[in-house]
């Protein structure tokens, strides 16, 4: 992984010209110092609207995809492996606007994920983000199952 892609500020700047990103209206608005939040919008424009003028659902899944695993692996570090296991995404409302979703990983989760791991057992853990619209409605729910693993000694 490339140096600048360590750091979130190096990643908040790479993602703003990830194209998946940049052509579907999706913006990194944050990503905290110690890698425990990050904060991203997804604008409503001609090229993400569903055939109802709406946001279309897959670029609502797609502002929610890599998070969970990015601040995951950078929490714990390079001793961890952390991929993607499964993903579901729950639409509840029409993104008529701008949507925003929020990512907030906390010490206990990472002490449970630590200790849940130690002996080289994988974890599977689920997190959960809500995508909502800038008046607090509920635009959608996003769940990602993560596959964590301590790497084994080389």
């Amino acid at each position: 992984m490339a140096t600048t892609l360590r750091t979130p500020k190096g990643l908040l700047r790479a993602m703003a010209w990830w194209p998946p990103y940049r052509f579907a209206g999706i913006r990194v608005l944050h990503i905290a110092e110690d890698w425990s939040s990050a904060r991203v919008r997804l604008r409503l424009g001609r090229f993400n609207r569903n055939y109802f003028g709406t946001q279309f659902g897959g670029s609502l899944y797609s502002m929610s995809d890599p998070f969970w695993v990015l601040l995951l692996v950078n929490r714990l570090g390079r001793d961890y492996i952390v991929w993607d296991k499964a993903g579901e995404i729950e639409y509840v409302a029409p993104g008529r606007g701008d949507v925003f979703t929020e990512f907030h990983l906390d010490e206990d989760r990472i002490a449970e994920i630590r200790s849940a791991t130690a002996d080289g057992s994988k974890a599977l853990p689920w997190f959960e983000s809500t995508v909502t619209m800038a008046d607090g409605t509920t635009v959608a729910r996003v769940r990602k199952q993560l596959y964590v693993r301590r790497k084994h000694d080389r």
